[in-house]
């Protein structure tokens, strides 16, 4: 099998979500703990890509450049990418964004317009950029004509070819279909997801995408994206994780889980999933029993989440306070390096 990796565009996407208003630290907190946590791709920018800020199709807070930069900062180890769109990005974008440090461009055409990729395609190779081609609104063609995309965009020179449900109407047996198309049709082609979550099916669309040998699939913190949203960091990391342990995706789940809710509830007023709601479906510990952690947390200072995690390799069904409070004292305490956030916050419930 191979190893899907995770690209995070929480930042792209979520620009929709959030009126096109990050803000340089914004950016900065959000790629640092992307960092933290070991996503390797990151694609930062405005929605519609570079040069694409402007009062018809929304105006973000700071320039591409400002964007780039304030990501490359925080960046170390990890690839942080943009996106264009052909027709509103200029050749000297793409050199701007290689100049201040990007790896990887996503030219984001049609399946008719395929052509229209080829230009920037050649460009940015000539940069040594690593590119992708994402043939937006996939699922209006048929998988055949999606094939013969990828073919021509492969034989244009894209390293990777995204199939991309902007609506989130896709069933995990389209992936299929659309996936076994392309292989017939070009048995090299390496292929990325892009999905939404407008019928609830994102996880279990990216999921299939990671037993059929995707390269990538697009997540976000917190499912942060255009409408009802994109596949949630969160959620698809737990579920890969049930499935298949940390072979395909390595990452600490508590810190997911924290990152995510922090860094976002500040800049973005929908609605948040508690990291304490979501580690119970990770766990199968049952929500009635959150009361418990909440006040053994108070007494031992230890990890929530953490706790959740050690109980319920012991015990899924009860919850036994002795054994609680015995789990608790084998746990480190929580310091300021580790869970720098107050796990109160986490709690609505009548404690």
């Amino acid at each position: 099998m191979n190893k899907t990796k995770i690209f995070d565009c929480t930042i792209r996407d979520g620009s929709y979500a959030v009126n096109f208003k990050f803000t340089c630290t914004d950016i900065k907190n959000i790629v640092s703990r992307q960092v933290k946590l070991g996503v390797e791709y990151i694609e930062i920018g405005h929605g519609q890509g570079l040069n694409a800020s402007s009062p018809e199709r929304g105006e973000s807070l700071y320039s591409d450049m400002e964007y780039i930069d304030a990501a490359m900062t925080v960046a170390k180890n990890s690839k942080i990418g943009v996106f264009c769109i052909p027709g509103i990005a200029r050749m000297e974008d793409l050199k701007m964004a290689k100049d201040h440090g990007v790896s990887f461009i996503r030219i984001g055409v049609t399946i008719d317009n395929v052509h229209k990729a080829k230009p920037y395609l050649t460009y940015a190779k000539s940069l040594g950029l690593e590119t992708m081609v994402n043939f937006m609104k996939s699922y209006s063609r048929s998988p055949q004509r999606f094939a013969e995309g990828c073919k021509t965009a492969h034989e244009m020179g894209a390293d990777y070819v995204y199939l991309v449900d902007s609506a989130g109407c896709m069933l995990p047996e389209d992936i299929e279909a659309f996936h076994k198309a392309a292989i017939t049709l070009c048995p090299e082609i390496k292929l990325g997801f892009h999905g939404h979550n407008n019928m609830g099916l994102g996880v279990a669309n990216g999921l299939k995408c990671v037993e059929l040998g995707f390269s990538f699939v697009d997540c976000s913190f917190q499912g942060l994206g255009r409408s009802i949203g994109n596949i949630a960091t969160e959620m698809f990391v737990m579920a890969v994780q049930k499935k298949y342990g940390t072979k395909i995706v390595d990452m600490d789940i508590p810190r997911l889980l924290e990152y995510g809710y922090v860094v976002l509830k500040d800049i973005t007023d929908r609605k948040l999933d508690n990291p304490l709601e979501l580690i119970c479906g990770y766990t199968g510990f049952h929500s009635s029993y959150l009361k418990d952690i909440y006040r053994c947390c108070c007494d031992y200072n230890v990890d929530p989440l953490r706790l959740i995690m050690a109980y319920s390799k012991i015990d899924k069904e009860n919850i036994d306070k002795d054994k609680l409070a015995e789990v608790a004292k084998g746990l480190p305490k929580d310091n300021v390096d580790d869970h720098p956030y107050n796990f109160r916050k986490y709690f609505t419930y009548n404690v």
